[in-house]
Parts: C-alpha cells; sequence; structure tokens
C-alpha cells in the first residue's frame, strides 16, 4: 500500500514537472492533472489516520475480511444508506402511539417487529466498523471516537433489552399467550433500555458538521458555565435552607367545615391559625392541618429536596408568585415578599445572565477559530490560483493577439441586439428588401421603447407609484374584520383583483425594459415575481373554485412581504434586513439541532408519560405526551419555559403524586428546562448576534459602500451580547468621582454645569443684565444649599403623591396630603419665577424654556397649578392631571448628573434602535394579517361544551362539581369570545405580542388548533397544523427578532460609553488596571509580639485551622438541610443540641481569633466581622428559643416570628463557605463590582417603577379585590408597596396579560370607593392596554438588558485568555506584598522586589520557574522611581508591573512616553494627587535621580561583562556571535 503511494506520488511530481515546462500547449492538462492531485491530497488526509496494525488481534491491514469492511464502511452510499436507517427509525418511534396502563394496538406491533430490522441493520454496521478500526487499544479505533462509543453503547443496549425480553416471555409464557404483560417485573428494565434507543436521532450530528461547531462551542463552554452551575446551586441551597428555616410546614393549614373533612373552597389555599396571614371567615369554618398542600402536595417547603425544586421553579420565574401568594396568606405579608423578590433579582436576574454571558463568549471564539481555519484554506487557494494563472496568462496573451485581428472584420465584443442593425447597414446595403427595412424599424423602435421604459421604471416618481400601491394594499389586507359588511368583502375582492392586474403589469414593465436576465439578478425582483405568481395562481384556482378560498388565504398575505419594497431606498433599513437574511440562513443548523433535541426529549417523553396523564377523569390535559405531534408541542411549551411547572406537576402526579418513586420524574423536566431555554436559546441569541456583525461581509464589493454605513451599526452587535461588551462604563461612579463634570453630550446639555452666566438680553423685557435684583437671583438659584433644597422637596412632594389612598378620596389622610401639596407647588413655583427672572423665557440664546429639561420642569409644576384651580368643573380632566402630577420624580434627572447621563442615553438607544423596531413591527403585522384570515370569528364557544352555535347556546344547564353527581350545580349559558382573539388586525397584533413575551401562548394555541369554522364552538384538535403557525412566530419574533433587538440595546448603551473615551489611548481593561494601581493602598497585616499572642496566631492562621473551619460549616449546612416536616421529638431534641455544639465551636473559634488579633485587628477583616455578627445572633437565638420553650408551651405561635429571624443565623453560616474557595471568591467579587456599577440604573429603575405604580394607584386603585380573579388580596392597586410589587410580578412577566384583563373597563368597584348608585361597575379603564404594554416593554427591553450590560460588560473575564493581565488579578499584589511590608508603611527594600514577584504567577508577576537575568531584565523595563534610602514605594511599583505587562507607552523614548502618559493620565483623573502622580511616573528634571532600572542595568552590564572577560580567556571569541546581547546592552544605556 505505503509503496504504490510513493509511486503515485512520484508520478504526480514528474506530471506537475511537465506542466509547467509546457504551459501553453497543455493548460487543460494542467487543470486535469491539478485536479488529480487536489483529490490525491484528499485521500491521503483521509488516509493518512493511522490504521491499528491489527483489529481484535487476529485481522492485519492485508486481510481480505478487513480490506472489505474498511472499503464499506468508507463507502459514501454505506454512510447515507446508515443515515436513513437513523431517519426512519425515529420516523418509527414518532409514529408509535403509547397507550395508558401498557395496552398496545396492532401498529404499535408491527412496529416493535420493524424495530428489530433496524437493530439488525445497526448491529451490522457496528460490527463492521469494529472490523475496519479495531476495538479500543489503537488511538485511532472504534470507540475512541466520542460518536462512536455512543452508537455502540445504543446498540448494545438495544440487543441486552432483546434478550432480556426474549426471558421475561419465556417465563411468562408458561401463564399467558399474549404479546404485553402488565405488571411482569421484566416489563419495567426493558422499558427503561427501550429509552435509550430515543437517542439514536443524534447520530444524525455526526453526518452533520456544522452541528458540530455549534455542538462544541456548547461543549467548550461547559468549564466556565460549571462555575456558574455552581453558584447558583449554592443560591438554590442557601435559600432553600433558609425557607426550610422559615416556612417548613406552613403549607398545610386550610379552611375546613367544622367537624368535617370537607374544604370550604372548591381549590383550597392555605390560612393562618393565628397571627397576620389569611383566616377563615365563612361562619362555621375553620383554620386547621393535615391538607396535602397546594399543587397536590407538590409545592412547599416541607424537606430539602422539596425546597430546591420549589427555589428553582421560581429562579425560572414560572409560578413563583403563586408560591408568595400562599405564603402571604400562611404567614402574613410581612416575610415572604423579602425572601421571594430577592431571590428572583438575585438568582434569575443577575447569576442566570452570567450564563447567557459565557455562551455567547464561548461561541465567538469557537466561530472566530473556524474562521482562522477557513482563511488559512483560502490563502493555500490563492497560492493555488496564482500559480494555475502563471500557466494562463501567456495563453490568454495570445488570444487577445489573435482577437485583435478579428476586430477590423466583425467586432464581436458588442452586444447584439444593439449593433446588429448598424452592421447590417454597412454590409448587406444592397440586398435591402420591404422586410428587413421592417425588421430594422421595429428593432429600432423595440430599443427606444427599452430605453424609455428603462428611464421610467427607474424614476423616482415610479418607485413612489408602486409604493403608494404597496400601502393601499396593506390598508386592504389590514382593513379586513369578523363580521364585515357584504359591501366591503366585495370592494375588498375587486381591489384585490385591480391590485393584482397592476402588479403583473408592473413586473411585466421590469422585465421588458431590464431583460429578463437582468431582472432575476435582483433579489427584491425574484421575491416580487414570487408574490405576483403566487397571487395569480390563487385568483385562478379561487375563480375556478378547485380550492376554497380559505387555503389560500394565507398565499394572499404573502403580498404582505411586499411591505418590504419600502426598504429598497432606505438604505439602513435594507442594509438590517439583507443582514437578518444572511443570518436566517446560518441559524437554520442550530435550528436543526433545536429539532434534534426536541425530537429526543419528545420521544423519551412519550416513553415515560405516554397514556399516563388521564389520572384526573374530570379535566382534560392538554400539553400531553399521547401521540408524538402533541409530545413535540409539549416540549417546545417547556423550552419557551411558559407553564413548564404545571406540566411537571402532571409528571408527577400521573406517577403517584409527591412521594419517592414519582418526585424523580423531576429530573427531567428540570434537564429539559435547562438545556433547551438557558442554553440552547442562549446560543440561538449568540448566533444571531455573531452572523448581524458578520453577515455584510461575504457582499459583494459594489455593495461595500452602502454597507459601510450599516456595518458600523452591526458591527457593534457582534460584540453586543457576545461578551466581549466594552461596556458600560459610564455607569461605573468612579467615573463620576468628579461630580460628572466630564460627562458631556454636545446637544442635549451644557458641557458643564458650572454655574451658568446671565444670558445676554432683558428678563421680561424690563430686567437688565446687571440689574440688581437679576444678580441676586443668580447668586440664590446657584448657591448648593438652594439646589439641594429643591432636591429634599422634589423627594419629600414624590412620597406624597405615594402616600395619598386611592379609594377613599376625602379621607383624612389624603386632606392632609392635599395641603402639603400646595406648599410644594408654590416652592416649585417659586423656583421657576426666580430661574426666569435670570435666565429670560424664551425669546433669547440660553432663555429657561431653551432647555428640555427646564421645559419638563415646567409642565409639571403648570399641571398642579391648573388641577387646583379646575376644582370642580370637569372631573376627568382634573383625574388626568391629577395623574401628570406623577412627573414630578423627573425634575430629579435635572439635578442628579448621572441620572441625567443614562436618560440621555436611553433616548439615544430608541432612536438608534428605531429600525429593529420598524422591522418587527412589520412582521408582527404580517402575522396579525395571517391570523385574521385564519382565524376570525372562530375564537367563540358556548359555557356548556355541548352547544356549538349561538342559536343553540340558550338557557341553563346542570354542571357536577369534581364530577360527583351528588353535587349538582345549575349554570347560565352563554356565547362568549376569547380574550385574545383574531377578529381584527389590532385584537390580532396584541394577541400575537402576549405570545412573543411567550405568556398564556399555549392556551390560545389550543384555541386556535380547536377553532373550527366562523360563529361555532370548538372541536377537540380540529386541526393541529395550524400549530405551525405559532411556532414559525415564536421562532422568529421572539427567539430571532428578540434577541437582536436586546443585543441593539446593549451595544447603544455600550457606544454612549465609549464615547468620552473616544479619543482616549488607553482600551478599557488599561484604565481599570491603571485606575486600580493609582487607588490601591498596601494591606495591613497583624502579628503579635507577645509569645502567647503568637502561638494563637500561628494555630489561627495554619491550613489545619482553616481545614477544620471548613469542615464543621459543612456539617453544620447538613444537619441544617435535614430538618423536615412532622419530624419526631427525638429528632428535634437532637437538632437542638447539634445547634448548641456548633454554635459553641463556632464561638471558640470567634474567641481563639479575638486572642490572636485584638478587638482593634479583628474587626478591620469584613469576614471576620460577619463572624461575629452571626456567632452574637446564634447565641441570642439560643437563648430565645429556651426561654421561649419554657415560659409558653401553648402559645407556640404568636412569638414565631421573632424567633424565626433569629433562626436566620444559623443559615447564614453557610455563606462563609463562599470565601474558601477561589473560583468563586473571583466571582464574588466582580459581582459587588457590578453592583457597584448599577447605581444609576437601578435610580432610573426605581423612578419608572415609582412613576408607574403611582399611575396605577390613581387609575386602577379602586377595582374591587375579589378571589379567584387576578386582582385579589394579594395582587393590587390599592398601596403603594403592593402597587410596586404588582409591576415587579409584570416585568418578570408573571402573566401580565391577565392583569391587563382585569384592569379593563367594567369591573366591579371596591366596595369603600366614593362611586355614585348604579356605577358599581364602572371601575377599570382602557388605558390599562397602553400602560401595561409599555411598561412591559420598558422594563422587558430596555431595563433588565442594562443588568445583562453591566453584568457581560463585568464577567467578561470569564471567557477571556487567561493571560492577559485583568483587574482581578491585581488583588494578589495587595495580599504578598503585605508580607514584605505588615506595617503597611507602602515601601520595602528593592532587593525584596525580585524575590516578591517571583512568588506572583504570570500574568501579573514573574513566577517561580523564571530564570534570575529574565527577572532582572523585566525590572529594567519597569525603570521604578528608588528611593535615596533604598527602598520602592507600593503604586509605583504595582504602576510599573501594569504598566509594562499591558505595553502601556513602554516602546518609544522613555521621557517622551513618560510625558504623554502623565497627560493621559491627568485628563481622565482629573481629581489625582500630583504628588502621587510624581511617585508612579517621576518628571524629568535633569538631574540623574537614581531608578531601579539603573540598578539592575549595571548589574546586567557587570554579568554580561564577566562571561564577556570568561569566553575571552578561553581564547575562542569568533566575532559576532558572542557579543553579548546588544539589545538589552542599549535598553541599559538608553537609560543612563
Amino acid at each position: 500500500n505505503a509503496e504504490w503511494d510513493q509511486e503515485l506520488d512520484g508520478e504526480d511530481e514528474g506530471g506537475v514537472r511537465m506542466t509547467r515546462t509546457d504551459t501553453l500547449h497543455s493548460t487543460t492538462s494542467s487543470t486535469g492533472t491539478q485536479r488529480k492531485r487536489g483529490q490525491h491530497a484528499k485521500k491521503q488526509g483521509t488516509n493518512q489516520v493511522q490504521r491499528a496494525p491489527r483489529a481484535l488481534y487476529c485481522l492485519k491491514l492485508n486481510n481480505p475480511i478487513r480490506r472489505a469492511a474498511l472499503h464499506i464502511v468508507e463507502w459514501k452510499p454505506f454512510d447515507i444508506f446508515i443515515l436513513l436507517a437513523i431517519f426512519a427509525n425515529c420516523v418509527a418511534l414518532g409514529v408509535s402511539k403509547p397507550f395508558p396502563e401498557d395496552d398496545s394496538n396492532s401498529t404499535n406491533h408491527d412496529l416493535e417487529q420493524v424495530e428489530y430490522v433496524f437493530l439488525i441493520i445497526f448491529t451490522v454496521e457496528t460490527f463492521l466498523k469494529i472490523l475496519a478500526y479495531g476495538l479500543v487499544m489503537h488511538p485511532s479505533s472504534y470507540i475512541r471516537n466520542g460518536w462512536n462509543l455512543l452508537d455502540f453503547v445504543i446498540v448494545i443496549v438495544g440487543l441486552f433489552s432483546v434478550v432480556l425480553e426474549t426471558m421475561t416471555h419465556k417465563s411468562s409464557g408458561e401463564q399467558a399467550t399474549t404479546h404485553h404483560m402488565p405488571g411482569k417485573p421484566g416489563g419495567l428494565d426493558v422499558k427503561a433500555l427501550r429509552a435509550f434507543r430515543v437517542l439514536r436521532p443524534l447520530r444524525l450530528v455526526s453526518g452533520v458538521p456544522s452541528l458540530q461547531i455549534v455542538l462544541n462551542s456548547i461543549m467548550k463552554a461547559m468549564v466556565p458555565l460549571l462555575h456558574i452551575a455552581l453558584l447558583v446551586l449554592f443560591v438554590i441551597i442557601i435559600y432553600a435552607i433558609i425557607g426550610l428555616e422559615l416556612f417548613i410546614g406552613r403549607m398545610h393549614r386550610t379552611c375546613y367545615y367544622i367537624g368535617t373533612d370537607n374544604y370550604v373552597e372548591d381549590d383550597p389555599v392555605p390560612c393562618a391559625f393565628a397571627g397576620h396571614g389569611r383566616q377563615c371567615i365563612i361562619n362555621g369554618s375553620e383554620c386547621r392541618g393535615r391538607w396535602d398542600g397546594p399543587n397536590g402536595g407538590i409545592t412547599n417547603f416541607d424537606n430539602f429536596f422539596f425546597a430546591m425544586l420549589t427555589v428553582f421553579q421560581c429562579i425560572t420565574m414560572e409560578g413563583w408568585t403563586d408560591v408568595l401568594y400562599w405564603m402571604n396568606d400562611a404567614i402574613g405579608f410581612e416575610l415572604p415578599w423579602v425572601y421571594f423578590v430577592s431571590l428572583v433579582i438575585f438568582g434569575s436576574f443577575f447569576v442566570l445572565n452570567l450564563v447567557l454571558g459565557v455562551l455567547s463568549g464561548s461561541f465567538s471564539k469557537e466561530r472566530e477559530k473556524a474562521k482562522a481555519r477557513g482563511d488559512f484554506q483560502k490563502l493555500r487557494e490563492k497560492q493555488q490560483m496564482e500559480e494555475d494563472l502563471c500557466g494562463y496568462m501567456d495563453w490568454i496573451t495570445q488570444a487577445e493577439d489573435m482577437d485583435e485581428l478579428d476586430e477590423d472584420g466583425n467586432p464581436p465584443s458588442l452586444p447584439a441586439s444593439e449593433t446588429a442593425s448598424e452592421n447590417t447597414e454597412n454590409i448587406d446595403e444592397e440586398h435591402t428588401n420591404c422586410c428587413q427595412a421592417c425588421c430594422r424599424t421595429l428593432r429600432r423602435w423595440n430599443r427606444v421603447c427599452r430605453r424609455n421604459c428603462r428611464t421610467a421604471v427607474k424614476s423616482v416618481t415610479f418607485y413612489w407609484l408602486v409604493l403608494l400601491l404597496v400601502f393601499l394594499n396593506t390598508s386592504l389586507s389590514a382593513s379586513e374584520h369578523y363580521n364585515q359588511p357584504d359591501w366591503l368583502t366585495q370592494v375588498q375582492d375587486i381591489a384585490n383583483k385591480v391590485l393584482l392586474s397592476l402588479f403583473t403589469v408592473e413586473m411585466l414593465l421590469k422585465m421588458y425594459s431590464l431583460g429578463l436576465a437582468h431582472y432575476f439578478v435582483a433579489f427584491f425582483n425574484r421575491f416580487d415575481c414570487f408574490v405576483v405568481c403566487g397571487g395569480i395562481v390563487e385568483t385562478i384556482l379561487v375563480e375556478l373554485e378547485i380550492m376554497p378560498p380559505l387555503g389560500i388565504s394565507v398565499l394572499r398575505c404573502v403580498r404582505l412581504l411586499r411591505i418590504f419594497k419600502v426598504t429598497r431606498h432606505w438604505t439602513a433599513l435594507s442594509n438590517l434586513v439583507a443582514s437578518l437574511l444572511n443570518s436566517m440562513k446560518s441559524i437554520a443548523s442550530l435550528l436543526l439541532l433545536l429539532f434534534l433535541f426536541l425530537i429526543i426529549f419528545a420521544l423519551l417523553g412519550m416513553q415515560l408519560f405516554g397514556g399516563k396523564f388521564n389520572f384526573d377523569e374530570t379535566q382534560t390535559k392538554r400539553s400531553t405526551f399521547d401521540a408524538f405531534p402533541q409530545a413535540l408541542l409539549t416540549c417546545f411549551q417547556i423550552l419557551t419555559g411558559e407553564d413548564w411547572n404545571m406540566v411537571m406537576y402532571d409528571g408527577i402526579m400521573a406517577y403517584g403524586g409527591p412521594v419517592f418513586p414519582g418526585m424523580i420524574v423531576c429530573i427531567y423536566f428540570v434537564i429539559l428546562f435547562i438545556c433547551g431555554n438557558y442554553i440552547l436559546l442562549n446560543v440561538f441569541l449568540a448566533i444571531a448576534v455573531d452572523n448581524l456583525a458578520g453577515g455584510d461581509s461575504d457582499d459583494k464589493k459594489k455593495e461595500e459602500e452602502e454597507i459601510k454605513l450599516s456595518n458600523t451599526e452591526m458591527m457593534g452587535v457582534l460584540k453586543a451580547k457576545t461578551i466581549t461588551l466594552r461596556s458600560i462604563t459610564f455607569l461605573s461612579p468612579s467615573r463620576f468621582s468628579d461630580g460628572g463634570v466630564q460627562l458631556k453630550m454636545a446637544d442635549l446639555a451644557p458641557p458643564k454645569e458650572k454655574v451658568l452666566p446671565i444670558p445676554e438680553g432683558s428678563a421680561f423685557f424690563c430686567l437688565s443684565k446687571t440689574n440688581p435684583i437679576r444678580v441676586a437671583c443668580h447668586t440664590l438659584i446657584h448657591h448648593h444649599i438652594f439646589t439641594n433644597l429643591i432636591l429634599v422637596f422634589i423627594i419629600l412632594s414624590s412620597c406624597s403623591l405615594a402616600a395619598e389612598d386611592p379609594i377613599r378620596a376625602h379621607s383624612f389622610r389624603n386632606n392632609i396630603l392635599g395641603y402639603a401639596d400646595y406648599a410644594f407647588t408654590s416652592i416649585f413655583t417659586v423656583e421657576i419665577l426666580l430661574k426666569m427672572t435670570v435666565h429670560g423665557a424664551f425669546l433669547h440664546q440660553g432663555s429657561f424654556c431653551r432647555n428640555w429639561f427646564n421645559l419638563l420642569d415646567l409642565l409639571v409644576v403648570s399641571v398642579s397649578l391648573v388641577s387646583f384651580f379646575l376644582h370642580s368643573s370637569a372631573i376627568s380632566v382634573v383625574k388626568i392631571l391629577r395623574v401628570l402630577r406623577v412627573l414630578r420624580p423627573l425634575r430629579a434627572i435635572n439635578r442628579a448628573k448621572g441620572l441625567k447621563h443614562v436618560v440621555q442615553c436611553v433616548f439615544v438607544a430608541i432612536r438608534t434602535i428605531g429600525n429593529i423596531m420598524i422591522v418587527t413591527t412589520l412582521l408582527q403585522f404580517m402575522f396579525a394579517c395571517i391570523g385574521v384570515q385564519l382565524f376570525k370569528g372562530k375564537f367563540y364557544r358556548c359555557t356548556d361544551e355541548a352547544k356549538h352555535t349561538p342559536e343553540q347556546c340558550k338557557g341553563t344547564f346542570v354542571v357536577y362539581k369534581d364530577g360527583d353527581v351528588s353535587h349538582p350545580m345549575v349554570r347560565e349559558r352563554i356565547w362568549m369570545n376569547s380574550d385574545f382573539n383574531f377578529d381584527n388586525v389590532l385584537m390580532g397584533m396584541m394577541a400575537l405580542f402576549t405570545v412573543s413575551t411567550f405568556e398564556g401562548w399555549p392556551a390560545l394555541l389550543y384555541k386556535a388548533i380547536d377553532a373550527n369554522g366562523e360563529n361555532s364552538g370548538p372541536i377537540y384538535n380540529y386541526r393541529v397544523e395550524i400549530s405551525i403557525f405559532f411556532i414559525v412566530y415564536i421562532i422568529i419574533i421572539a427567539f430571532f427578532m428578540m434577541n437582536i433587538f436586546v443585543g441593539f440595546v446593549i451595544i447603544t448603551f455600550r457606544e454612549q460609553g465609549e464615547q468620552e473615551y473616544k479619543n482616549c489611548e488607553l482600551d478599557k481593561n488599561q484604565r481599570q488596571c491603571v485606575e486600580y494601581a493609582l487607588k490601591a493602598q498596601p494591606l495591613k497585616l497583624y502579628i503579635p509580639k507577645n509569645p502567647v499572642q503568637y502561638k494563637f496566631w500561628s494555630i489561627i492562621n495554619s491550613t489545619g485551622f482553616e481545614y477544620v473551619m471548613f469542615v464543621l460549616i459543612l456539617l453544620n449546612t447538613v444537619t441544617l438541610a435535614i430538618q423536615h416536616y412532622e419530624q419526631s421529638k427525638t429528632f428535634s431534641y437532637i437538632m437542638d443540641i447539634l445547634n448548641m455544639v456548633f454554635t459553641g465551636l463556632f464561638t471558640l473559634e470567634m474567641l481563639l481569633k479575638l486572642a490572636a488579633l485584638r478587638i482593634r485587628h479583628y474587626f478591620v477583616d469584613a469576614w471576620n466581622s460577619f463572624d461575629a455578627l452571626i456567632v452574637v445572633g446564634s447565641v441570642v437565638d439560643i437563648v430565645v428559643t429556651e426561654f421561649s420553650v419554657s415560659t409558653c408551651d401553648s402559645g407556640e405561635d404568636s412569638s414565631r416570628v421573632s424567633i424565626t429571624f433569629f433562626r436566620l443565623f444559623r443559615v447564614m453560616r453557610l455563606v462563609k463557605l463562599l470565601s474558601k474557595g477561589e473560583g468563586i471568591r473571583t466571582l464574588l467579587w466582580t459581582f459587588i463590582k457590578s453592583l457597584q456599577a448599577l447605581p444609576y440604573v437601578a435610580l432610573l429603575i426605581a423612578m419608572i417603577f415609582f412613576i408607574y405604580a403611582v399611575i396605577g394607584m390613581q387609575t386602577f386603585g379602586k377595582i374591587a379585590m375579589q378571589d379567584y380573579t387576578q386582582i385579589n388580596r394579594n395582587n393590587n392597586f390599592q398601596t403603594f408597596p403592593q402597587a410596586v410589587l404588582l409591576l415587579f410580578r409584570c416585568a418578570t412577566g408573571e402573566a401580565w396579560q391577565e392583569i391587563m384583563l382585569a384592569s379593563l373597563p367594567g369591573k366591579r368597584c371596591d366596595p369603600e370607593s366614593d362611586y355614585e348608585p348604579g356605577e358599581e361597575f364602572s371601575c377599570g379603564s382602557n388605558f390599562a392596554i397602553v400602560y401595561f404594554i409599555s411598561f412591559f416593554m420598558l422594563c422587558a427591553f430596555l431595563i433588565i438588558n442594562l443588568f445583562v450590560a453591566v453584568i457581560m460588560d463585568n464577567f467578561d473575564y470569564l471567557t477571556r485568555d487567561w493571560s492577559i493581565l485583568g483587574p482581578h488579578h491585581l488583588d494578589e499584589f495587595k495580599r504578598i506584598w503585605s508580607e514584605y511590608d505588615p506595617e503597611a508603611k507602602g515601601r520595602i527594600k528593592h532587593l525584596d522586589v525580585v524575590a516578591l514577584l517571583r512568588r506572583i504567577q504570570p500574568p501579573l508577576g514573574f513566577g517561580k520557574l523564571c530564570p534570575h537575568r529574565v527577572a532582572c531584565k523585566r525590572l529594567v523595563a519597569m525603570n521604578m522611581p528608588l528611593n535615596a534610602d533604598g527602598m520602592v514605594t507600593f503604586n509605583a511599583t504595582l504602576f510599573a508591573l501594569v504598566r509594562t505587562a499591558l505595553k502601556i507607552k513602554t516602546e518609544g523614548n522613555p521621557e517622551q512616553e513618560n510625558e504623554e502618559l502623565r497627560v493621559i493620565i491627568k485628563k481622565i483623573w482629573k481629581r489625582m494627587k500630583p504628588k502621587l502622580l510624581d511617585e508612579v511616573i517621576p518628571p524629568h528634571e535633569g538631574t540623574l535621580e537614581v531608578t531601579v532600572g539603573k540598578f539592575y542595568a549595571t548589574f546586567l552590564i557587570q554579568d554580561y561583562f564577566r562571561k564577556f572577560r570568561r569566553r575571552k580567556e578561553k581564547g575562542d571569541l569568533t566575532g559576532e556571535n558572542d557579543s553579548p546581547n546588544p539589545s538589552a546592552v542599549q535598553v541599559c544605556l538608553s537609560i543612563y
């Protein structure tokens, strides 16, 4: 084999040599050889994978059996056949239908037989591959490849299950002859093994390379993801244990009728025995225990595992409000909200966004790698091409010479159509006859016509005309609605045909004027042609009544795509659309992966839950796993995260409820949710954004000029959600340390908020510039006490707004607040008058009204004034004006500089996002039109499900409660519409908006599936295929457009943040490191002198002590976690004893540390203060517990809250674990840093919440609270805290659309509010729609993304290369410095510096392995100033380290570079002390100051000189090789 290879090689080279010499004659043969060579190289490439010399210890490479196996396995059709088999197997798995109770039918039976065929195919394939490659010993053998291993396991398990099955059949054969024996012990095992078949679709991955990139990037991200997973797990464990302490056993009481076991409510909720929770108010009812609990007893905090599941469910933000409300009912409003809101903010907003960051980071890395490989490949091909070209060039020149000879005769270079006529004129003049003349005139006329047409088609008028038609077409589609009059339908019909013919004319005109070939080049033309042809086909089909108008109406909606014609002349938009289409192509591979993932989980779900969801006879479940399409839908629903917890509860109940074996099922749902929702959907985002950036680069060169414009926008998007976010620097307070002086924003505000001079011109036409009144007012309003007072008044008046009582308008509180309002308004009016006196009203430059923020002030104050004088006249006007007072807090924006900057950035962001908004809205509109075509008037139903038309739906009918015949109830039949429907385009857009927020979409989906005809009731599962509409919508809008939207928000913020550093020479990482080096202070290390004290000190600093404490904390955690509900007396007693023991041990630790460190040094360390707090708390807890037990054994519940508060101290010991792990510590450090970067964003969020909450109280505060509606005792607008909590719930997207529906007009008013008689159903307002949708968009898109941006910005180190120095490396320097300088004087001997830096690992220090001479060279480069006593200072050393590691101004002439760096630092950190600056970069003073660099340079020169002498003595000095390293000597000399 090898010899043959060599021979071929030689032959090949000979061939190449031949082609080189003789290029001219044999270009063709040359390309042929090239091609052969390429193929041969490829073949060699595959053959280079060394084969195992022998397979299965017996078959050598030349063995005929093995060679045959190799040939088959590497034969392409074999691969394709196997892929098809896998595909067919998936189909077979999907077709089989699971039945309850292990039943079966004939199809399933046949499919079982087919299964054996597949098994045989896969077994043969595995066997052949093992024969060909060897099993396991050799590196390239079969099992060493991961995908092969998966195949192997699946096949083995399949064979094993067959063997098992035959054995169980034999044993059960004696008893019965049926195929399936339900309840046989072997059955379950086989079933579990069968589930393995589900993994077979995964084998498709090894066949599709683009899938492997996606999977590899996910695998690569696993390492940093593990860190985050640990942090999430830690959060969950801590919260679960706190939940155990606070809420154990609280969910088991509900209201019973006294003396019976009947619940008072239909679906019971917890109640409180005494204290603050929900009381049982119905007569003859009492609150008592022994109830399973909500959700059949699954959601509770009864033991550690239940608590963890509940906490995880809250972190996913599904159903967390239900748990919160149950807790409120059980123990009152005081504690639960703190627990749950903090859990959601910390768990969901912060920690889970880290997952996103890490994934996008690793994805863009993987993409860069793949791109680099591709570029290299292209380079190789280019070189190849150039070599070939040399050969072609001679041939071409020859051909050109021949071509020139041809020119005189008949120039073939011009297109025939243009020149043919002239040619005929010249040559065939004699033969002119009538026919040809006609042809010529026709041709000429045709040419003129085409030219005119072309100018017409390209003209702007034509473009606007077409656009007008498009808009007519759009408004026509939008005018369709349910119950429309007949004339409108006819008009629409005629207009449709007219428009269609007009569009056809336009298309034909273009085709004629441009020529077919030219016409089809442009993408928009092809698209147009498709739309028009579709329209014609549809019209013909409908007219001939071949096809019902409905099925085709979707085709009609394709016309709407014409809207996108608008984009042709709107560059930014057309580029956006182009790049979106590009990324669509590349997302295909991810969609394939998503689909594979869904198939696997759907098949697994069918194996586990098929036919099992029938445990509750009274209601039919919709999200089930009973058939393959239904299982896919359910998996997709869990993937979007909507109500996944409900499906999980059903799954658990199907396996016998919340007891041991049944609870294991939740693992399936948790894994599906995590993999799908957190991992795959975030990769979606990473890819979308990545392509948005790289999408345009592949376009043709001619478009590049246009695209450059949008590229600048898009480039950001790449880094947007990807972790490279360079970002929101402007949000970090360090930037505002100088009072925000540098926050320049060109147009919106004066650059420096220093005192503005009095502008030119007179105020109120009478006060001149020098008028004493004006001057006095000027000094007054710019006095800092005045500005601060105004700020205080703004805050107070905002508080008074929040304190109003929305229900009782004339209560005592409201009257007092009314007087306060007068006071505030008069103060603000005076302030504005003063300002106008100073600046003038609005006529000249710099006057009061020329500034936007001043106009805002004026509006707010004038609104308050007007509402005072309009007391009685028009109630509604007053109401609106009163609501407008809410804008008062906005006045603070003008006062707080940082806030002003954030707000301006939000406005800039909104401007930039405009384009994406337009595209998304157009798509929304299109889908809404399609929805109207499909579903208008079809969502009606009767309350009695047996009746299907409005005529039958009259009278009353009987229902049986819980299917119990002894409890009949009479209900009225009502014909009603769904709340969200598609009866007209606006309703459709609203319904689709709720779908895109993922809230309540499964309910809408199942209504659509059941929809049957206009004005007739639903039929169960009437058209399942309609679900494609929703899935496509969700993928395009929710997964794709919304993610790009998010990316855009983040980029704009990032660009705004970098704005002020546009021309700064340091990048962000350099700035952060330099800032750290300049501001850091050395740590003080306390070492006691007293020998006894020193003994203690050495004990607490030993590693053994650390480990002991670590183990103790872990043990303590375990004892806390094993508590459970209804534990025995002895168990509780042991727990109490253990608690005392642990408390004693921790107290002992604290005393030891106090003895070693003394009080003053003990409390310096934050962890120690934390320890002390916990120890004191625990001791108090023990004392209080013992005391309360001894005093009152009976009324244990009343004093309970105070005890539980102290209980928390036990749990807080867990937090001490955090200080132990290095990775987690870095995470925490960055975490706290990102919190510091958030204050202004947080302020903005707080203001939005405040404004919306007050508006909500004013407009919806009077709606009555009723159980079983969305406005209830736990969720309402009646007090300010309640309103904020409700808005927080909306921001997490927990059923916000239901709250919106509950606030619409026609709701019952609160009995205590002052409504007129007959108006008790007049509360609520249509404003709710605007209110909730605007709030949701603001919160979900802008605000939460700010969180994401800040987090990604601070956590980019997780995926960054570790060899780059970052601020998180610099703490180590402080720690090790303190050992050389325990007194924290900030100076050490310069000789210690080398030792110090060798102890610090790179990238900051030198590391242990660094040779002495290299260390000296680095010190020469660092060149720190040396004090007279031979000391170096802390900041100077750290600064020099950072400077050399990041190469900041280290290249050129040292003096000049130092001066430049001084200027840069002064520019960025204006408040820097000159003394510190001189210390880190000494100014050049001409005198010869001594530096470390010079010291070590002399050292190096001596060293080199000694070497040189030694060599010379040996006498082998031979010129340049051995001359000392010139560069080093030059460095040394240049320093002198």
